[in-house]
């Protein structure tokens, strides 16, 4: 891995119009039930999802081209994170684009679920219920 570069970092950082997004346990579970709600509601199937704190992971067979899925994830895990009233209405949480993969194969298919599912790390806990006394 290369080492950290501070100069593109504070480039990167200057580009932001907010604070980086932290998505606690409730917005994490907001923006899963988000991404299940539109694979249920559009047929798509999902087959892999991973909402970490700062970043989300997801493997979906959905007919088309990957970005209009992206952007309907993202609409719809803004929505309900709106609704359960843990992100302001208005302001967008996610960055302007994102990674976006084609899986021609079903051994691709299976390297990605593994990934997301398996390469994240482990599970996360619900830090917003820590006891802060600890």
């Amino acid at each position: 891995m290369p080492p950290p570069d501070e100069q593109r970092r504070s480039e990167m950082r200057s580009r932001m119009k907010h604070d980086p997004v932290e998505l606690t346990a409730t917005r994490r579970a907001a923006v899963e039930e988000g991404v299940r709600e539109n694979c249920d509601k559009r047929g798509w199937v999902l087959r892999a999802i991973n909402v970490r704190t700062n970043h989300v992971h997801n493997v979906v067979t959905a007919g088309g081209k990957p970005e209009p899925v992206m952007n309907a994830f993202k609409a719809n895990a803004t929505r309900k994170m709106v609704e359960a009233g843990v992100w302001q209405r208005g302001i967008k949480p996610w960055s302007r684009h994102g990674s976006t993969r084609y899986l021609w194969t079903e051994k691709s298919v299976a390297r990605a679920i593994d990934y997301v599912i398996n390469s994240q790390g482990d599970e996360l806990p619900n830090f917003d219920e820590w006891d802060d006394e600890d």
